[in-house]
This record gives C-alpha cells, sequence and structure tokens, in this order.
C-alpha cells in the first residue's frame, strides 16, 4: 500500500509540472517566430502553375504575376521502371506573362511538379 501512494504522489507531481514547462517552452517558441517574420518581409514571387495530364502527355501552363521574372522548369516521372523520367529545361516566364510547358512518358505517368527560380 505504501508503494501504491508514493506512486500516486509522483505521478500528481509530474501531471503538474509538464504543463507548465510545456506551456513556456511554446511562448519562448513563439516569440522567436514572431521577432523573425517581422524581422524580414518577403516579397511575393513564383508563377502560379496549373498541371494537366492526359494520357501519356502533361501539359503545365503558368502564369507569373509578379514584377520579377520566375524561371520554371517541369519534371515528370513516369509510372514505368524502363520509361525514362525527364526534367525540362527551364522557361523564364516574365511579368505577366504566362508559358506552356510539356512533357510526356511512353505509358503512365507517376508524379508530375514545376520547380521555380528566381531570375537575377
Amino acid at each position: 500500500m505504501r508503494l501504491s501512494r508514493r506512486l500516486a504522489s509522483t505521478t500528481v507531481a509530474v501531471a503538474l509540472v509538464l504543463p507548465l514547462s510545456y506551456e513556456a517552452m511554446t511562448h519562448a517558441h513563439a516569440r522567436v517566430h514572431t521577432a523573425t517574420a517581422q524581422a524580414e518581409p518577403r516579397e511575393p514571387f513564383g508563377a502560379d502553375c496549373r498541371i494537366g495530364v492526359t494520357g501519356s502527355h502533361v501539359t503545365a501552363y503558368c502564369h507569373n504575376p509578379y514584377p520579377q521574372t520566375d524561371s520554371v522548369s517541369l519534371h515528370v516521372e513516369c509510372a514505368r521502371w524502363w520509361d525514362l523520367d525527364s526534367d525540362g529545361s527551364a522557361v523564364e516566364a516574365e511579368p505577366a506573362q504566362t508559358v506552356r510547358l510539356t512533357a510526356r512518358c511512353w505509358k503512365e505517368v507517376g508524379s508530375v511538379w514545376v520547380s521555380h527560380q528566381r531570375e537575377g
């Protein structure tokens, strides 16, 4: 009986201390993010891309609404192991311009994405 009372009092003590330490950690962490977010405002960047897959053909339309040029590349992973994946060459999407990117697989398309890079 004596062991269970010690265990119970220890459990209660730990249960009371844990929420306090968790709250202290989250408040300190939140202050760091708030200060960083205010210190460096980011300029909006990056073309908005819509990707369509029809059978084995992939087409992406990327529109850049921002004043800085965005260099976009289309990347395609084919579903079959013997089908070659492709990484398209970079195309510059100037401000207020829409560019079309295309690629294909021999058979099914596994996954598709567009990468973005700032131009000087």
